[in-house]
């Protein structure tokens, strides 16, 4: 398909990459200080999509098919992302892929990237916790919520380390796809769709998302609905873990070999060239 040359959003994958890598250097430059509040927001921000779920769940059970249910939660569970994505937010999924870019360019160390991913990480474990906890103490008091629906939604995210290791790759890449896709959105609109679209495929497909299943899988710790601390540790470090791989290997390392190594693009784009020259 043609494209305006004039339309300021990015169209070529170089200039997205150019714009990844400056989105990267500026997150990696950023004060601790800001990080972690930021990261904090993120935590708690990302809640509301479980929330929603959980309300959901409550109030659909009995009602509606469990099918009916299951496409009505995972559509919930993007009002979260949204409001991060949106918000910019600092989230630990999203700079598996956006930080590591400027890594793999030369143009940052590996220690601020650890510097990064360990701060906004914590912080983002921080919000969620916050976030389930203030939840279960006061969402059935409100009548949002039935306790059994915590342990419900939590019963797909306690499994084997294998499946959670795996689904969390899954997750990862998506949300590694989801900084390379709001890059080359045009418009707030389109940049929602991207969020909702992705955060719909993981939410659908039960997979592991370390900082939104920190949520979903305290809600049911705290609330005693069938998952214990030991399960949220378990989980914890092999959604991480995929969460980590998915994002650096299948999209970071991907994209920006694609970018550098794919060859010469159309004339209209040739004055992006130093990017694939660096």
């Amino acid at each position: 398909m043609a494209t305006d040359r004039t339309d300021p959003s990015p169209t070529s994958y170089r200039e997205i990459l150019r714009i990844e890598i400056q989105e990267g250097l500026s997150e990696l430059n950023r004060s601790s200080v800001g990080l972690a509040l930021s990261g904090l927001s993120a935590g708690l921000d990302i809640g509301f999509g479980p929330f929603l779920m959980v309300a959901l769940i409550s109030t659909a059970e009995g009602t509606f098919s469990a099918a009916t249910i299951h496409i009505l939660t995972a559509n919930a569970y993007a009002v979260g992302f949204i409001i991060v994505v949106l918000g910019r937010s600092e989230l630990f999924t999203e700079h598996t892929t956006l930080a590591v870019i400027p890594v793999l360019h030369g143009e940052a160390s590996l220690a601020e990237l650890t510097r990064l991913w360990g701060i906004v990480y914590v912080a983002n474990i921080v919000g969620a916790t916050l976030f389930a906890g203030f939840v279960v103490l006061v969402g059935p008091d409100l009548g949002a919520v039935e306790p059994s629906a915590f342990g419900a939604l939590a019963e797909n995210l306690v499994a084997r380390p294998s499946v959670t290791l795996a689904g969390g790759v899954l997750a990862g890449w998506l949300m590694g796809l989801l900084t390379w896709l709001v890059a080359a959105g045009h418009n707030t609109m389109s940049q929602i769709v991207f969020v909702w679209l992705v955060a719909l495929t993981i939410g659908m497909g039960y997979l592991p998302h370390s900082i939104a299943g920190t949520v979903e899988v305290l809600f049911a710790v705290f609330a005693g609905q069938g998952a214990t601390l030991a399960d949220f540790g378990g989980f914890l470090l092999w959604s991480t873990v995929g969460n980590a791989l998915g994002g650096s290997v299948f999209v970071a390392l991907l994209k920006y070999g694609h970018g550098i190594k794919g060859g010469k693009e159309p004339e209209a784009y040739d004055d992006e060239a130093d990017v694939g020259e660096s």
